[in-house]
């Protein structure tokens, strides 16, 4: 067999059945999530809110308290999002595609650090060994938590932290040998950086139009 198809599969030789299925699941959801957020379309939470749930229970199961803790925000920053890019104000949504302000990289860098503080202290409180790969999902942590909270709120920067995240989690999810996640976040990376042009287009045809009018 391929040597590439044999690293993939050979962690599931061993893994149950039911949380291959639910991987599998997850990964089609989550793909979805991505393409509709790229399209700055409502459906992004829906979707995104079944793989996280998904995912949750599947990080539970490997006490990889980090990545659970994450996918347990997401399912909760989806519900806000949801409601949020919903919000209308006479037929037109009130939450457009815009760039961050001073306050809010600032609030997005605070946000990063309390993350990490609290990702490492679930880790310490479940008695948890902490090892490499865990202290670079407690970093990713701090980054993902952020750009969650951009994405909901429609903030361009979602994107680049989304690109430079995803680029970390691919050989960190090989190496813990979820090839079907690790193959996830690879498109995650392609279609965040599709994401952020379309969206840096967006916003670009938007001002153009306010300052034509």
């Amino acid at each position: 067999m391929n040597p590439i198809f044999e690293f993939f599969l050979n962690p599931y030789r061993e893994r149950d059945t039911h949380l291959i299925v639910l991987e599998a699941i997850a990964f089609v959801f989550g793909i979805a999530s991505v393409v509709y957020a790229k399209k700055e379309n409502i459906w992004v939470y829906p979707t995104g809110l079944v793989a996280t749930v998904i995912t949750v229970y599947i990080f539970l199961q490997d006490e990889l308290m980090g990545d659970m803790m994450m996918n347990f925000y997401y399912s909760i920053m989806s519900i806000y999002g949801w409601w949020n890019w919903s919000r209308k104000k006479e037929d037109v949504y009130i939450v457009p595609i815009s760039s961050t302000n001073t306050k809010e990289k600032l609030i997005g860098f605070l946000m990063f650090l309390v993350t990490m503080i609290v990702t490492y202290l679930v880790y310490t409180a479940y008695g948890t060994e902490i090892n490499t790969s865990n202290y670079i999902d407690i970093f990713t942590s701090g980054i993902f938590f952020t750009a969650m909270w951009f994405m909901a709120n429609k903030k361009l920067e979602n994107w680049t932290l989304w690109i430079f995240a995803d680029i970390i989690t691919v050989p960190l999810y090989a190496y813990r040998g979820w090839g079907m996640l690790s193959l996830q976040y690879l498109i995650f990376t392609v279609l965040a950086i599709q994401g952020y042009f379309a969206w840096k287009k967006r916003l670009n045809n938007s001002k153009t139009e306010i300052q034509r009018s």
